[in-house]
């Protein structure tokens, strides 16, 4: 009999313990979403600073068209904007590297300069294509202040394919798949400036 009861005890107190925390994790949950939704946020817009906008760019995703580009693929976009005005658009692009996808997050200005490029994904050769992964990135940073018309069409190529652009040493395919990505953004920009950019901009 005192076995039952002591066996009884204890099921109920697991019982409780399993109880108050399903109950912690489902109070907890909200606050834990809101946190990894900031932490992501920060993680995507560090290609813009802070101070340049002033509204929550992820939380107001674009609704684009035509996403299958000459190189790329667009797979979303997003406005960041200031007082009401549009200050940059976000578009994140995936093109087939050396050894498989890159995902770019490209920021570009209203006035359809490039701002920032951030590699989001990529499973590309470590210590060749793979640097193309870190962040800040020097190489990626020779873009910044570029458009679809500077340089012109010709010149968005690496140097040795007589464009203007250094190449990731030892690393070709991925740096010809990501000039290529950025050259379609901006191309894209310029084609739907006025889907991405929105009214009374």
């Amino acid at each position: 009999m005192k076995r039952s009861a002591h066996a009884l005890t204890v099921a109920l107190l697991a019982l409780a313990g399993i109880s108050a925390t399903y109950l912690a994790q489902r109070s907890s949950a909200p606050q834990i979403a809101v946190a990894q939704r900031l932490l992501d946020s920060r993680k995507l817009l560090d290609v813009l600073p802070a101070e340049r906008y002033d509204n929550q760019p992820l939380e107001q995703p674009l609704a684009l068209v035509d996403t299958a580009l000459r190189h790329s693929t667009l797979s979303a976009g997003y406005r960041a904007t200031r007082s009401g005005q549009t200050v940059a658009v976000l578009l994140r692009s995936r093109t087939d590297g050396y050894t498989g996808a890159i995902d770019l997050l490209i920021a570009i200005d209203a006035n359809g300069k490039l701002l920032s490029v951030k590699t989001l994904e990529q499973r590309e050769t470590p210590g060749l294509g793979g640097y193309i992964g870190e962040w800040p990135n020097t190489w990626l940073q020779a873009f910044s202040g570029k458009s679809r018309n500077d340089p012109p069409d010709a010149g968005w190529a690496l140097k040795k394919d007589q464009g203007q652009f250094d190449q990731m040493a030892g690393a070709t395919i991925t740096s010809r798949a990501a000039i290529n990505a950025i050259q379609d953004a901006l191309r894209y920009f310029d084609e739907h400036r006025a889907l991405l950019l929105g009214p009374g901009t």
